[in-house]
């Protein structure tokens, strides 16, 4: 069993830190104040060539696993990007990957090379108003009408899609009360994000705001059927292919904020003086900090673990639960202990922390809540009976 990171995963977050080199937390501050989409940093990955970090070769990607994406992740969050940095990018990895295992070569081919390049964004229109988690009651409607469907419905919490082309649309092409399982009928979709046939409207939220939340409301969008991913009606089996990836991805990212806030947090201590000592000397302030350090630590290594065992194709359900649980809430404490550590200057925006801490609660309630992981968990590892 070796811990070692090897010599390319080294490289690629060597990479991945000159280049947010360049993205400071002062960048980062101001999209959060402007409440700007990050379109330099999008650009600048891309000209780099890690928007297709888990893409295949063929199509321009790099062919490398989820595991080389979640370091480069936790990468961009730890460099004070935070979420608006990760979330800026991550889309391309979880959201696309139906396409790359299910898609035709000819979809690849139209699909992939323009999102790696950083010519199109894309968003992730799945949850809905009215049925959050519980994916098999969606009731956005694809009607089928000769060469393409007719798109009616509402989706909510729907992440860049103020700035994307395109969108992957999970829609119910056959009713739920004539399917023979509950998990057929809807069907998968990656098609142009048709603005004259889609409202989108913001949401104004607690965090992240550089990267943007929508509400949106789809009336008669067409979409040709072959902007359809595979087999109508598989559309639910081919998005699970991307959600192990997504809460690996996030449980990434929820490090990477914990250790963005830990770093500030120790420099602090080190060097406000406070009845004639630096804070850091005194072990209520030391023994948190402590403490934070070894749940991030412990958090890396259940995050890398699931990511492992994605990339060997084994099952991963539980590792990618637990791992999105676990460091969610690692980075969560280690924000808050940062602000805290701060004092009354942790209020303050121009030490970062208290953004960190906005930011931190994202990976505690998507892309699944707390409690519907430990839910997961109790019945898939420990047998219990099924309580949702």
């Amino acid at each position: 069993m070796n811990f070692e990171p090897s010599s390319e995963q080294t490289a690629i977050r060597s990479a991945i830190e000159a280049i947010c080199a360049d993205f400071d937390e002062q960048y980062w501050l101001a999209r959060d104040r402007e409440h700007r989409f990050p379109h330099d940093f999008h650009a600048a990955m891309a000209r780099a060539g890690w928007l297709g970090i888990a893409m295949p070769t063929e199509f321009g990607g790099a062919g490398l696993g989820i595991l080389e994406a979640a370091l480069m992740m936790e990468t961009v969050a730890g460099s004070g990007a935070g979420m608006s940095g990760a979330s800026a990018l991550h889309m391309n990895i979880f959201g696309l990957h139906p396409v790359v295992v299910f898609g035709s070569d000819e979809q690849k081919r139209r699909w992939l090379p323009p999102l790696i390049r950083g010519e199109e964004k894309a968003c992730f229109a799945v949850t809905e108003p009215n049925t959050g988690l519980n994916t098999l009651q969606l009731k956005t409607a694809a009607v089928r009408q000769g060469d393409h469907y007719v798109v009616n419905g509402q989706k909510v919490w729907i992440s860049t899609a103020q700035v994307a082309h395109k969108m992957l649309l999970l829609a119910r092409t056959t009713p739920l009360d004539q399917v023979r399982s509950r998990t057929e009928g809807l069907s998968l979709f990656y098609t142009t994000l048709d603005r004259s046939k889609i409202e989108v409207r913001e949401i104004d939220k607690l965090g992240r705001a550089a990267v943007d939340s929508n509400q949106l409301f789809i009336d008669g969008l067409q979409v040709p059927v072959e902007d359809r991913i595979g087999e109508e009606g598989k559309g639910f089996h081919y998005i699970l292919h991307g959600m192990n990836p997504e809460r690996i991805l996030v449980a990434a990212e929820a490090i990477g904020i914990g250790r963005a806030a830990l770093r500030r947090a120790a420099a602090y201590a080190g060097e406000r003086i406070v009845f004639d000592r630096p804070i850091g000397k005194n072990q209520a302030v030391q023994h948190p900090l402590a403490q934070r350090w070894i749940e991030l630590e412990a958090g890396t290594l259940l995050y890398q673990k699931a990511a492992w065992l994605y990339d060997q194709g084994k099952p991963c359900g539980e590792a990618a639960n637990a791992a999105k649980h676990f460091c969610a809430e690692a980075g969560f404490h280690a924000a808050e202990t940062a602000v805290l550590t701060h004092g009354g200057m942790g209020f303050a925006k121009e030490y970062h922390v208290e953004r960190l801490f906005r930011e931190s609660m994202l990976p505690r309630i998507a892309p699944v809540s707390q409690n519907l992981a430990l839910c997961f968990i109790a019945e898939k590892v420990l047998g219990l009976p099924k309580s949702y």
